[in-house]
C-alpha cells in the first residue's frame, strides 16, 4: 500500500471523489491564519499552472482562489467589483494595449 503525501489545500469535494476511486484521504481542517497561508500558496500555484497551459479552466482555478482569499479576508464580491471599478475609473483598464516603454523627464 502506497502513501502519497500533498499537503496542499484542495477543493471541498477532491476528498469524495478520492474515497469514490477506493483510496483514503487523510485531511486537516485548518484554521484561518493557516488557511489564508494555503490559499496564497494556491494562488500561486494556480497562477503558474495557468501560464505553463494558458488555460481557460487553469483561469477559472485562479478567480476561485481570488474569491476564497476575498471571503477569508471578509471582503464581498460585490463590495470587491466595486473596487475594481473604482480603480478602472481612475486608472483605466488594459483595454488599448499600450506598453509603456518610457518616461522622459521634463
Amino acid at each position: 500500500m502506497g502513501v502519497i503525501k500533498y499537503n496542499k489545500l484542495v477543493r471541498d469535494r477532491i476528498p469524495e471523489i478520492i474515497e469514490k476511486s477506493g483510496k483514503k484521504a487523510i485531511v486537516e481542517e485548518l484554521g484561518n491564519q493557516e488557511y489564508k497561508k494555503y490559499l496564497d500558496i494556491k494562488l500561486e500555484e494556480e497562477l503558474q499552472e495557468y501560464l505553463a497551459g494558458d488555460s481557460v479552466d487553469e483561469l477559472a482555478d485562479l478567480v476561485e482562489v481570488v474569491y476564497a482569499i476575498l471571503k477569508c479576508k471578509g471582503v464581498d464580491i460585490d463590495d470587491f467589483e466595486s473596487i475594481r471599478k473604482r480603480k478602472t475609473e481612475e486608472r483605466g483598464a488594459f483595454e488599448k494595449r499600450f506598453l509603456l516603454k518610457e518616461v522622459v523627464e521634463g
